[in-house]
């Protein structure tokens, strides 16, 4: 009985409290008047503001119809997403504005433009970007966008007049539509009638991957400097285009926590960021404090996260000349869940982001003319910094890849930075920049700080903590020559867009064509060869042909015993090379300086099948990467099979099959291990990636001597532990390695330095033998970023790379991350290398 009474006051508590906030007007703020020609959220949608949670499609409705009833807001569609869902903005500023919200738009410009001295900002509008639910899993962000459009469309009184004649809101509804759809329809899905907060119940369980990624499974607050996916580019193109004051980005954290909202840790901010940047991001700050105050909602500021990594959404504004704000609410990860707090729902989770987000737009208004001078003066003082800087410019690019080289260009592109191309090949500190294959970056431009974050090389820090990677060099990244130039060498003009890559066969032949591996897009046409059903060979040593030297790796097509007549080959080869952006050549003979066309020493190439692993155990953002890359960039199929129907899946017609990282303790089961360890052996090459390298060990696929820290912790408290254990985190950095340019797995490489980006502490002894070490890190690896002096010990001369033989298949085991977010374009022909050559290793 006493049970029964228990749980029957709980159901009734929980209806009370559902009750208590339910409706608009827990949302809104009190004593303010609502325009009754703009409808409301439930007019549109159907239900209540948090009632349940709002999938895109009527996200998007509710937008089109404020755009519809309100003047103060004009509603922009600016792409689509991988999925093809819209990527909305809307403007939100006074009705008198919008008649001339160019001009105002080009008066902010102006003052991050020469010349900015002469600006008027007593009558200038601020700006505020607005963004909700990057991550699609954390969802009271976009929830309460709904609520706060309708504010914005229809708040009365002479204050709000006032404040949007004074502000223009850029208001992104949902920066990651694909995501918020996904965690949408499992939430709804899960939901009771009667809400249950057990943290057991399935509805805060969703199933892998979440609803936190896009369409590819990428973290798209990590990608606001790299650009590389379509979110991305519409934010990063609104962003120049209206160089905001403040830009906010609303998330989640664990249930049990409260809120939070930056500064962040002190200690933890980038060195080009100004110190007035912090002041004025804590002066906003106290605007935040006192409305959450005024609900009653606990806070915390200044721990926890940082300011460091500049391809973070309330990051990325500060080498900007903007503020960038953080939030993070407590999550309900559904619709009511117990927590340490008491009983978390989720309309008091919007009902913080709500209360936060007019916080902003009040800050915002107050410190007007202090955010508009702190603007003016970060780009007038940088471009003092120029004057005294000793590099003028940065010179960029491959002598046998232009394609590389092209897409770092588009980035910087992308972020408004002015680029130039030689005009003529040039020779700079013994390397190679060729005119159609580099790019040069002047630094007196609007932001060379920018720049300098993007290209720095930085190995010291007063941090020992990161809450995200220390290094993203991009050079580095791109696996280019780069040097940092005291003059400006001879360039043509500013390029308005970028030249296309251009690819074409010489010349038709009847007997072979051959192009070299060293292009980035070369396993995009390989691919295309092998799948039409033609022969084609690699080469496993150089040659010398009709004057041209040709690498380890190249590629021959023979003409003979096609099953294309040789008109039919060259036109398809034509295609191919254009598709590519390839350079082909039609040879006549098979006689060279070196190994002869007919040598044993060219290798059969198969067609590949190439199968990944994925499902709970499996890190999705590694899945996602390898998943992206070979779908959008090389235009290979790759079958994606979930753990929990690979013991059903047939295996034998697969070439290759990936394990991304990401293994928990548990991994597959003991049939399945025996099934992918027969496969192998049948012949099969089974590529294992990150921690998955635990996992291949323990299951004796690979014979591993992992190198293990013995670090002892003395002089250490209790309340010192979690930053002791903090700063042996590898978090992201970047490493230099040694390669053997004539293993298969470094085939199309040129140089025999090469730079990996490592965030495990996975660390393996090499081989006996030097040959088994294609890839071996050099003796003081570190080129950018941060380790602790006891794991630079373990990286020195440790191997990053595996081979082994088993039957007549072989598994292969890469340490470190070649695909990572979509951007380390150097690396990702080592993936395909194991591919199309892993045979031959």
């Amino acid at each position: 009985m006493k049970r029964f009474t228990l749980i029957f006051l709980t159901l009734m508590c929980l209806t009370a409290l559902a009750q208590e906030e339910s409706g608009l007007s827990y949302f809104l703020p009190d004593g303010i008047s609502y325009d009754p020609s703009i409808p409301t959220p439930e007019e549109i949608i159907g239900h209540e503001v948090g009632a349940w949670h709002v999938t895109h499609d009527k996200l998007v409705m509710y937008m089109h119809a404020l755009d519809k009833a309100s003047d103060r807001i004009s509603l922009t569609n600016r792409g689509e997403t991988f999925e093809g869902r819209p990527i909305l903005l809307l403007t939100v500023t006074a009705p008198e504005n919008h008649q001339r919200l160019e001009d105002i738009r080009r008066q902010h410009l102006s003052l991050s433009e020469s010349g900015s001295a002469s600006a008027d900002i007593d009558q200038m509008p601020v700006v505020v970007y607005q963004g909700f639910s990057i991550h699609g899993n954390e969802p009271s962000g976009a929830n309460a966008g709904l609520a706060y459009a309708y504010h914005l469309a229809a708040a009365q009184g002479a204050e709000m007049e006032a404040m949007l004649k004074d502000m223009v809101i850029l208001m992104d509804p949902s920066f990651n539509p694909d995501g918020l759809q996904r965690f949408a329809y499992w939430a709804n899905t899960n939901k009771s009638i009667n809400l249950n907060p057990d943290n057991n119940e399935r509805e805060y369980h969703e199933v892998w991957p979440g609803g936190r990624t896009n369409h590819y499974w990428f973290d798209l607050n990590r990608d606001w400097l790299p650009v590389q996916l379509p979110e991305s580019r519409t934010r990063i193109e609104t962003f120049h285009n209206w160089m905001p004051n403040v830009l906010t980005d609303h998330h989640e954290m664990g249930t049990n926590a409260t809120f939070f909202f930056q500064p962040g840790v002190p200690s933890r901010v980038h060195p080009l960021t100004p110190e007035i940047n912090q002041e004025l991001t804590a002066e906003i700050g106290t605007y935040h404090a006192r409305a959450l105050d005024q609900i009653g909602s606990l806070y915390y500021s200044e721990e926890g996260y940082d300011d460091y990594y500049y391809g973070k959404g309330s990051t990325f504004p500060d080498v900007n000349g903007s503020i960038g704000i953080l939030f993070e609410q407590a999550s309900s990860r559904g619709h009511i869940q117990e927590s340490e707090n008491g009983i978390l729902t989720f309309p008091f989770t919007i009902r913080n982001q709500f209360t936060t987000a007019l916080s902003t737009i009040e800050a915002a208004w107050n410190m007007r003319t202090k955010l508009l001078d702190y603007q003016r003066d970060y780009y007038r003082d940088i471009q003092a910094e120029v004057k005294r800087n000793r590099t003028k410019a940065i010179v960029f690019g491959h002598p046998k890849d232009g394609a590389r080289a092209w897409h770092l260009a588009e980035i910087l592109k992308r972020h408004k930075i002015r680029v130039h191309q030689l005009t003529a090949d040039w020779k700079h500190n013994g390397k190679e920049y060729k005119k159609d294959m580099s790019f040069v970056v002047p630094m007196d431009q609007k932001n060379p700080r920018l720049i300098q974050a993007m290209f720095e090389k930085r190995t010291t820090f007063t941090d020992s903590l990161f809450y995200d990677i220390s290094a993203w060099t991009f050079p580095l990244a791109f696996n280019l020559e780069y040097d940092e130039l005291s003059s400006l060498p001879s360039v043509g003009p500013a390029l308005e867009k970028l030249p296309e890559m251009k690819g074409a066969v010489d010349r038709s032949s009847k007997y072979a064509y051959l192009f070299e591996w060293h292009q980035y897009y070369t396993p995009k046409a390989l691919n295309h060869i092998l799948q039409k059903g033609l022969r084609a060979k690699v080469a496993t040593k150089p040659f010398r042909l009709r004057g041209r030297d040709y690498d380890y790796g190249s590629i021959m097509i023979p003409v003979q015993g096609q099953n294309l007549a040789t008109d039919e080959l060259h036109a398809f080869l034509q295609e191919v090379a254009a598709e590519s952006g390839l350079e082909i050549l039609g040879v006549d003979t098979g006689l060279t300086e070196g190994i002869d066309l007919g040598s044993r020493d060219f290798e059969a190439l198969k067609r590949q099948k190439v199968a990944i692993i994925v499902g709970n155990g499996i890190r999705s953002y590694d899945a996602g990467e390898i998943w992206h890359l070979f779908d959008t960039r090389y235009g290979m199929q790759l079958t994606k099979i979930d753990t929990e129907y690979l013991s059903r899946a047939n295996l034998d017609s697969y070439t290759d099959i990936i394990v991304p990282g990401g293994w928990g303790s548990g991994g597959l089961s003991e049939g399945n291990i025996s099934k992918l360890k027969n496969w192998v052996r049948e012949g099969g090459t089974l590529i294992g990636y990150r921690n998955a390298a635990n996992w291949l060990e323990k299951n004796e696929f690979l014979k591993l001597n992992f190198r293990k820290d013995t670090l002892v912790a003395k002089d250490i408290s209790f309340v010192e532990k979690r930053d002791f254990q903090g700063a042996q985190v590898t978090g992201g950095a970047i490493f230099e390695a040694k390669l053997d340019l004539s293993h298969p797995i470094n085939y199309g490489y040129t140089q025999d330095r090469i730079a990996l980006f490592r965030n495990t502490n996975i660390y393996l002894d090499p081989e006996e033998n030097s040959y088994d070490n294609p890839i071996l890190y050099t003796q003081n690896p570190l080129l950018s970023g941060y380790i602790s002096e006891e794991n630079a010990a373990l990286i020195s001369g440790s191997a990053p790379f595996k081979v082994q033989r088993s039957g007549r298949g072989r598994v292969i085991l890469f340490t470190d991350n070649t695909n990572f977010r979509a951007f380390w374009y150097g690396t990702n022909k080592l993936l395909m290398n194991a591919i199309f050559f892993g045979e031959f290793m």
